[in-house]
Parts: structure tokens; sequence; C-alpha cells
């Protein structure tokens, strides 16, 4: 299978979706909130048709964590590359999708054997932004800043362009904050989220194990946690993942000292995430240059 790097080129003034003041980057230029993409990861596969139909059921989980930084690296285009490296790769993406279609093998959650899905069905292209943009806002307000309502619109707003991008139009998306909060909460309260037991071992391997070297393993740590108590707890407890008070309460007093306290007297250079100032570490991932590899669900 032949393999093609995907470059990342920063964007100058004009040359992007958005600009160095948009909400999309303020929020998504703290390093701390690029943590936020394995919160939603594991939001995502809370839904049983979108990991059953596709996590399951593509080359991605041949190689999950390449997957995770390739998928990174879309997103960042997105917010700080270039729009014609935008377009290039959300194409791609796209045509992706309008491959994957199939019928769930086996009941999952309150979904019957045989639930068909596709790949770019409005609605599961929806749950894949919602995490995204949920977990990057929670992540934020918790760890670095507060966001009051008009900020979570404008925020959210610049999402919905990030949605248009993978093929969503924009009645097919809550138009303002209230409205996404109203979605997102029947999303949690309803009966479409149930995290599968295959969902749950490899959420918990991927997310939890990266391949990162032994003298990182305190920081793997360090985020383990701030995704676990980040989650939320019919979901949390779906993953099989343990949550006490005692570890409630560490949660949130290591929040408020990260919030009031690290981050003000960290320099913008360890704050920010490297791909902000146009750079991508350890370097760009490689991304499958043979899209008809894509096993075809069953």
């Amino acid at each position: 299978m032949a393999f093609t790097p995907i470059p990342f080129r920063a964007a100058a003034p004009g040359e992007g979706y958005f600009e160095d003041d948009s909400p999309i980057r303020v929020v998504n230029r703290e390093l701390i909130v690029a943590f936020s993409g394995a919160r939603a990861l594991l939001m995502q596969a809370s839904h049983p048709v979108m990991f059953e139909g596709f996590y399951d059921r593509t080359t991605g989980l041949q190689d999950p964590h390449g997957r995770l930084a390739r998928t990174a690296t879309v997103m960042n285009t997105i917010y700080f590359g270039r729009r014609e490296d935008a377009d290039f790769q959300t194409e791609r993406v796209r045509r992706v999708h309008s491959r994957i279609r199939g019928e769930l093998p086996e009941p999952a959650g309150h979904f019957s054997a045989g639930t068909p899905y596709a790949a770019d069905d409005p609605q599961y292209l929806l749950w894949t932004l919602a995490p995204l943009f949920e977990s990057a806002d929670l992540i934020y307000r918790l760890y670095v800043g507060s966001l009051d309502r008009d900020a979570r619109d404008a925020l959210w707003q610049d999402y919905r362009l990030v949605g248009r991008l993978f093929g969503l139009a924009d009645d097919e998306m809550p138009r303002t904050i209230e409205d996404f909060d109203d979605y997102y909460r029947g999303m949690l309260e309803g009966g479409d989220l149930w995290v599968t037991p295959r969902a749950a071992e490899l959420g918990r391997a991927v997310v939890f194990h990266p391949p990162a070297p032994f003298y990182m393993w305190w920081l793997v740590e360090l985020v383990n946690f701030v995704i676990v108590g980040a989650l939320p707890r019919r979901i949390r407890a779906g993953y099989g993942l343990s949550w006490d008070p005692a570890r409630e309460v560490v949660r949130r007093g290591g929040a408020e000292y990260v919030k009031r306290v690290l981050l003000p007297l960290l320099p913008t250079v360890i704050r920010n995430t490297p791909v902000a100032g146009g750079r991508l570490l350890p370097g760009p991932p490689r991304a499958e240059d043979d899209e008809p590899a894509l096993r075809r669900a069953a």
C-alpha cells in the first residue's frame, strides 16, 4: 500500500478559513485543549452505529494511533492551515465517507441487527462534529478561561463552518449555542449512546495507551486523568472507567490551579500547541494514498 505525507502549511493572514483572533483558533491553540480530541473520540465511539459501522469496519483500527494523527492533521489544517489545503483534505475525507455503506451485523444498544449506516449521513456527520466542539469548549472552560454565552455561540459558529467543510448543510446543524446545547443534552439523555463491549475495549486501548516513550508516562497518566474526569458519568461507566469523589475533588482543584496559577505564568511557546506556530511535532503523519483499501462492511 502506498503512503504519502500529509503536508501542513501554516496560513498567513487571509490565507486560511480563520484568522488568528477567531474563537476556534483562540481555543484550539491552547495545548491542553489538544487533549480534548481523545475525549471527543470516546464520545463519538459511544454511538454504536458510528463505532460498529465506521471505526470497526475500516482499516483505521489496524493503525488506530496513525488514524488519530491523520485526523488531528486534518483538523489542525482547518484551524491553522491554508484554505486550499483544508479544502483538499476535507474533500478527500468526504470521498472516503461516500464509500462507507453497510448494515449492523448484530444488535448494538437499541439498534437492531441490519440497521443501515452511511458515513455521510448528516446525523452521523453531526455526531462526529458535536463532540469535537463540546470537548474543546469544555476543556477550555475547565482549564483555561471562562466563555460567556456570546463567546460560546461564536465558537460554535466557527465549528458550523467546519461542519460545512465535511458536507453538512446549515439546516443540518444546530443554529445557535442554545440549539446545540439542546441537541447535545438530547443525545446524552436519549437512548442512542451505548458503549459496546468492543468500543470499550478498543477505546481504552487506543486513548489511554498512546505510543509515548516510557519517560513520558507521567504526562500520559495526567492526560488520562483529565480525559476520564471530563467524561459524562454514564459514558465513563460504559467504558468501564472508575471514578470517585476523592478524584473529583483533585480534578476540580487541579483545574482551578491550572487556570488561575499555572497557565498565566507559562510562556506561549510552552502553553500553545506547536501547530499554532506553524509546526507539527514530531512531524507530519502519513496518510493512506490507496483509499479503496478501506475494508467494506459486510
